[in-house]
């Protein structure tokens, strides 16, 4: 299927700018920021109940945390939401629509947590701290959605981070990984084709890498690369999403299977047409729009079961 057009002018329009692999950590972070966050009108921010701040404990200090409730009487299941921006960018803000929209829809009460970026914060720090926020969270669910059931979710570098939680915390309930990076050392067709012209490109990719892992890291270590873990039995329902046109198409998809022949029911869509973050386009794009309310429907309809 051809690439969505309303992408297409996004696509054009992010490409006019500065790439990332000239800019610095905070540089690009500031940048993320005003797309993510200075270009959104108040008629796109879906509405929730209610949001306040908090913290949730990190692998060395408190982290900041945002808790996103939704309308109605409990008890709820809870999430726990860790954002993407290839450990290196992305925070609460950046996120916020992601975290309102999952809440709305899939009627949880989303825990959106602010773990340690790279470069200042090299791997394992990030992994680290999302491991003990979900521990934490695990041990009082009555301070949040109440009804027992705490599941991960999380896009981009957050389905990296979701995964291995999964792997890591016994007794969750779901994960919904979204466009997950899953095998750093991998080769797969999907780099090759989609990895020039999407916004996120290879040069990019090395980037993020480069921050994050250092001296290239061992992609064998499963804690970088989920799918290189000795056994997938025993983990949580999964809802794994991946896009056309993404360059992580490829891996997303070979974990889904993974997770489907270790016996875990897995639900893996591919969603024609669409590129690396469309579910944070819906506001450019109706059929990005479209994708991600089916995406975060088919998450609800796996906590429900």
């Amino acid at each position: 299927m051809p690439l969505d057009p309303e992408l297409a002018g996004l696509i054009a329009l992010l490409e006019a700018g500065t790439p990332m692999t000239q800019q610095t950590a905070l540089e690009a972070r500031a940048a993320f920021r005003t797309l993510a966050v200075g270009f959104r009108r108040p008629e796109h921010v879906v509405p929730v109940g209610s949001v306040e701040d908090t913290t949730v404990l990190g692998s060395e200090d408190d982290l900041q945390a945002r808790v996103y409730r939704p309308t109605g009487e409990g008890p709820f299941p809870t999430v726990a939401l860790f954002h993407g921006g290839g450990f290196v960018i992305g925070d609460l803000d950046t996120h916020d629509n992601l975290a309102r929209a999952i809440c709305r829809d899939a009627g949880a009460v989303v825990v959106s947590v602010e773990y340690r970026l790279a470069p200042e914060h090299p791997f394992p720090a990030g992994v680290d701290d999302c491991i003990a926020a979900t521990r934490d969270l695990l041990g009082r669910l009555d301070n949040f959605g109440g009804d027992g059931r705490l599941a991960v979710a999380g896009d981009s570098a957050g389905g990296n981070l979701s995964a291995v939680v999964a792997q890591n915390v016994p007794g969750l309930a779901a994960q919904f990984l979204i466009y997950p990076p899953t095998d750093g050392g991998g080769e797969y067709a999907s780099r090759a084709e989609n990895g020039t012209g999407y916004v996120l490109d290879l040069p990019t990719m090395v980037w993020f890498s480069q921050h994050y892992a250092p001296g290239g890291g061992d992609y064998l270590d499963p804690r970088l690369s989920p799918l290189q873990a000795s056994s997938l039995a025993g983990l949580p329902p999964a809802v794994v999403v991946t896009g056309e046109f993404d360059p992580l198409r490829d891996e997303g998809e070979a974990y889904a299977a993974a997770l489907a022949s270790a016996g875990v029911v897995v639900v893996s869509r591919r969603y024609d047409a669409m590129i690396h973050g469309f579910l944070d386009m819906g506001s450019f794009s109706p059929a990005a729009q479209a994708a991600t309310d089916d995406a975060i429907g088919m998450f609800a309809k796996l906590l429900a079961d």
